[in-house]
């Protein structure tokens, strides 16, 4: 069977950022949190990366990650623009943005040949989920199912600026039945979480609800289920220039079309992430915090 891949989606434009979060210092060295990402996959088993990028960004990337990665695991780079996969002749209106997270594990086909895992570039998810996630991977046999790494809802907002979540709804056995995608949720003044859709007055989540950060693992053979729906979704909204091809509704489809398994896997791992400037100083304070108590090296890949 071939090695397990980690598919890293790092073409995001980060304009609430301000700048190209992905590649930021933010360990004691410099380190990005891609860095931490590399370092837990490569101890959980993982012999390929593919890094998901606007083609601009392809020399920064190598400046950074060819030399230093050498040896320690393999790596390649997939474009994601907007007219990959999109089908000839399809109208796409004045958008100059991809697709969303869904196209971005698609733009990866070509420089995967086996079972992969799929992560945010901005997220720090921990080694536990690494493990987690090589455990299934190699575990299973191809076209066997599919699974996902969950964090409580609490853990993963930012404390200055509203985030996109997805719910996990799952049942007795861990297998995701659906995920629902909440694009405005914030924590308010009086500690509730809260999530709002389109005009409608604020509803209030769970803080113990398990959600989706985009850490999902796959079968190979997944693409040609992606393709298909990506398709499908750009019958509908390729003229739309905010439509977003969400990974979630991806794995939900998949699920109710062919009843595949997600496998819902509950992690001890801590997850911290950046949405805009202010969040820095927290994940620099938690990386080092998580330095000095031993888990990570002062200087990664020394």
């Amino acid at each position: 069977m071939s090695g397990l891949t980690l598919v890293i989606m790092a073409a995001g434009m980060a304009s609430r950022y301000g700048s190209l979060k992905q590649l930021d210092g933010f360990g004691p060295n410099g380190e990005a949190i891609i860095d931490y990402s590399l370092y837990d996959a490569i101890r959980a088993g993982f012999t390929r990366v593919v890094f998901v990028i606007r083609p601009e960004l392809e020399g920064q990337f190598r400046e950074r990650f060819d030399a230093k990665l050498a040896g320690k695991i393999e790596v390649r780079y997939a474009f994601q623009t907007v007219d990959r996969f999109v089908p000839e002749g399809t109208d796409i209106g004045d958008r100059v943005k991809p697709w969303g997270t869904g196209h971005a594990v698609l733009c990866a086909r070509d420089e995967v040949d086996g079972p992969f895992a799929v992560i945010n570039a901005d997220d720090f998810c921990g080694y536990d989920a690494f493990f987690r996630m090589a455990k299934f991977l190699s575990d299973r046999t191809e076209a066997a199912g599919m699974a996902t790494i969950a964090y409580p809802l609490s853990a993963t907002l930012s404390d200055f600026w509203s985030v996109s979540r997805g719910v996990i709804v799952k049942d007795g056995n861990d297998h995701l039945l659906f995920i629902t995608e909440h694009t405005d949720v914030i924590r308010s003044s009086d500690g509730k979480i809260l999530t709002r859709y389109g005009n409608d007055e604020p509803g209030e989540l769970d803080k113990d609800a398990l959600v989706s950060v985009n850490f999902f693992g796959f079968s190979h053979s997944v693409f040609d289920e992606i393709q298909s729906l990506f398709e499908g979704y750009l019958a509908k909204f390729s003229t739309a220039p905010k439509a977003e091809f969400y990974i979630p509704s991806v794995v939900t489809s998949i699920i109710s079309r062919n009843y595949q398994i997600c496998k819902v896997y509950s992690t001890s791992a801590e997850w911290f992430g950046v949405t805009n400037p202010q969040d820095k100083p927290k994940v620099q304070h938690a990386i080092q915090r998580l330095v000095s108590a031993g888990e990570y090296p002062e200087k990664l890949f020394a």
